[in-house]
């Protein structure tokens, strides 16, 4: 998949990125990793990942006013950091997730979020 380890690498110059990771969302397996996951274990984060966007996609509870409107992404915050997700949407199937954990003392949440939207939207068009 071309574009895949650039993307991580970008993902990995966020401030306060700790680790980050692409995940089909749709079976839970890390298609890349990088840096540090959560509990040290980057398929169990994949498999998280995948169950946090399985379940706001599938509840009408997130479902938006606006007709035919897509998840953009979710954010997981804790104490010590954030967990970004962004949906990657590309005109066949769009199973991907674009994982992103900051480290919250040094990140910007604001600014992680706009560069995964980069990230992404530079994925599909690659």
């Amino acid at each position: 998949m071309p574009g895949v380890d650039h993307c991580l690498q970008e993902a990995m110059a966020i401030p306060g990125a700790v680790g980050a990771s692409l995940v089909d969302y749709t079976t839970g397996f890390p298609i890349a990793m990088t840096g540090a996951a959560p509990n040290s274990d980057h398929k169990a984060a994949a498999a998280g990942t995948a169950d946090v966007v399985q379940a706001a996609t599938s509840r009408s509870l997130f479902v938006s006013a606006v007709p035919h409107d897509l998840l953009e992404d979710l954010i997981i915050t804790t104490t010590g950091g954030y967990h970004l997700l962004r949906m990657v949407h590309t005109d066949f199937d769009s199973r991907l997730v674009l994982y992103v954990w900051l480290d919250r003392a040094q990140g910007n949440l604001a600014v992680a979020r706009r560069r995964m939207q980069k990230l992404a939207d530079e994925l599909v068009a690659t």
